[in-house]
């Protein structure tokens, strides 16, 4: 009996596509977000929360719905993408980032839509639905991400790395030994800097770390990005900025509101292998809301761009309209 051929990514998803408008949209006196629409106007509205926070929107989340059939919003969150100012974690909080997204469904006049996001997006839908659960049609959900302590330490402290010892190390060895009880502090330390050479250094190393655990199988197309300076110094800045305020809200707040999304669909796809969020979450999340749909895809890893976790997705977004 032969196996089947393993399909690739570009079968899973749509093909490339370009956005039939753009925008900047000015939040407050400081913060102004870049935010585009693809697909069709008269489609489903469907909103895409990128991930980090601080990683910005990719051409590619444009792929995981039929063009013909919905209406693709998808934006940069505040201080990173093509939103300015770059980097700014001046007014960078959950708060200001889920009336940014109430802002922005108002300013292009959308009743209800979906929302779609993964790892920080899913924390972000989250929260987004707890505040304006009227304005939600439906959650589609990857690698969840509660932003609790404990997911933080796992990741970021004591526990990935016994998985990755390997791209562990240098995370841990580019903090002077005497800081490592605390690695997200000494992180941050550096990350807000007034030496750039320092803040580079530290934002390459959080970001290889994160890029070097995404996949079940590790893609140097991933890892690359951290030499990236301007993206590493954005993504590595604005995450740890938000890991060290705990997220801006009190530890277990999604889990503690979870009642007020118990009418609200919600489709939550998670790679059993998941080293970033790990699959507890997911299962936390979904014991909380049973009547949440979850599909566990058994040989995949963090990243929406793996074939098992892209395909389903798709399959999703396909079968809600």
């Amino acid at each position: 009996m032969t196996s089947q051929p393993r399909k690739s990514f570009d079968e899973v998803v749509y093909p490339c596509l370009e956005p039939r408008k753009t925008g900047m949209l000015k939040v407050n006196d400081l913060h102004t977000l870049y935010w585009e629409a693809s697909g069709t106007a008269a489609g489903q509205p469907v909103v895409v929360l990128h991930g980090g926070p601080g990683g910005g929107s990719q051409t590619d989340y444009r792929r995981y719905f039929n063009p013909e059939k919905y209406n693709i919003v998808i934006f940069d969150q505040r201080g990173c993408g093509k939103s300015t100012p770059h980097a700014e974690l001046k007014d960078n909080n959950t708060q200001a980032l889920v009336a940014d997204i109430e802002l922005l469904r108002q300013h292009l006049e959308i009743d209800k839509w979906f929302v779609f996001g993964g790892s920080w997006g899913s924390t972000l839908s989250l929260m987004y639905a707890i505040h304006h659960p009227d304005r939600v049609l439906g959650l589609i959900l990857r690698g969840i991400f509660l932003c609790r302590r404990s997911e933080l330490l796992w990741f970021y402290q004591d526990g990935a790395s016994h998985i990755f010892p390997d791209a562990f190390e240098p995370y841990r060895n580019h903090i002077p030994e005497e800081e490592r009880g605390d690695l997200i502090a000494a992180y941050y330390k550096r990350l807000t800097s007034d030496d750039s050479k320092v803040r580079q250094g530290a934002a390459r190393e959080w970001c290889l770390w994160e890029m070097s655990t995404s996949k079940l199988i590790p893609d140097v197309k991933y890892t690359d990005k951290a030499d990236n300076l301007e993206f590493a110094a954005a993504f590595s800045r604005i995450e740890c900025h938000y890991f060290i305020n705990r997220i801006f809200v009190e530890d277990g707040f999604i889990l503690n509101k979870a009642k007020v999304l118990e009418n609200i669909p919600m489709f939550i796809v998670q790679g059993r292998y998941d080293v970033v969020c790990p699959m507890k979450s997911a299962w936390e999340l979904h014991s909380a809301l049973p009547h949440s749909k979850l599909q566990v895809v058994p040989d995949a890893g963090h990243s929406m761009g793996e074939v098992g976790i892209a395909e389903k997705l798709v399959n999703i977004t396909d079968s809600l309209v």
